[in-house]
């Protein structure tokens, strides 16, 4: 059943993703930093708003994290309660995913060197623009803004669907859209402040999806043996 999954999970996606990023990076960030710079006025008014910086960039960041450690705790009493082991293999997956997805983002920040766009002359700033494959001359600094942290903390909570999938596979989209949705309004938010481009949080994206399917291909299989658990065709398991 790998095969069908990795079409239907992988495939499908890549296609889409590279059409859209592929515009974003040929001029797309850039158009849309344009009007989101000229709409508050020719400046990144809202890089310290509260509602952007405050809410949604710090507190939405330290929920995530939160909420991670209450998977942890979850795992935790699933670890100590036999009676609950079935839930400890999918805990550990939704562990793994998430923590994996991050840090892939935060070292690829590390080893890139793209500046944000309020970096940039065209913006205010004081840099002018390198792509990621440009060669920057010696001394003009290194950004740490490729790909998109902040998003990575929403993005990586698309790991939920494949967990639902084996634990309550009538709610797998709905984990999805909880990844989708949080990435997406931290990925917006960053956009407003002048913090990202698009195309940074397009490759956010890419690799929590990546680190949630790669994890849950190395882990299958997930499924709890309880019997309100419903195998879904794209389980591993289910073919067997």
């Amino acid at each position: 059943m790998r095969s069908p999954l990795l079409r239907s999970h992988f495939v499908a996606p890549l296609l889409v993703w590279c059409a859209v990023t592929a515009w974003a990076m040929s001029g797309g960030d850039f158009w849309l930093a344009d009007r989101l710079y000229a709409w508050q006025g020719g400046r990144w008014a809202l890089q310290n708003a509260d509602l952007t910086e405050r809410l949604i960039h710090r507190f939405g960041r330290d929920a995530s994290t939160a909420a991670w450690f209450g998977v942890l705790a979850l795992w935790l009493v699933a670890r100590l309660r036999p009676g609950l082991s079935e839930w400890r293999r999918p805990l550990a997956y939704l562990l793994l995913s998430t923590v994996l997805a991050i840090a892939l983002v935060s070292a690829l920040k590390s080893l890139t060197a793209v500046d944000c766009p309020w970096d940039l002359r065209r913006y205010g700033g004081a840099d002018e623009f390198f792509g990621l494959f440009s060669q920057r001359p010696p001394g003009s600094g290194r950004g740490r803004c490729f790909p998109a942290g902040h998003a990575s903390a929403g993005y990586a909570w698309v790991a939920l669907y494949f967990f639902l999938s084996c634990v309550q596979p009538r709610w797998r989209w709905f984990g999805l859209s909880v990844g989708l949705v949080l990435g997406l309004l931290f990925g917006v938010s960053q956009q407003l402040r002048g913090a990202h481009f698009l195309s940074h949080d397009l490759w956010t994206l890419a690799i929590a999806w990546s680190a949630a399917l790669g994890s849950y291909l190395a882990m299958a299989p997930l499924r709890r043996a309880a019997p309100a658990a419903v195998a879904l065709p794209l389980s591993p398991s289910a073919g067997r």
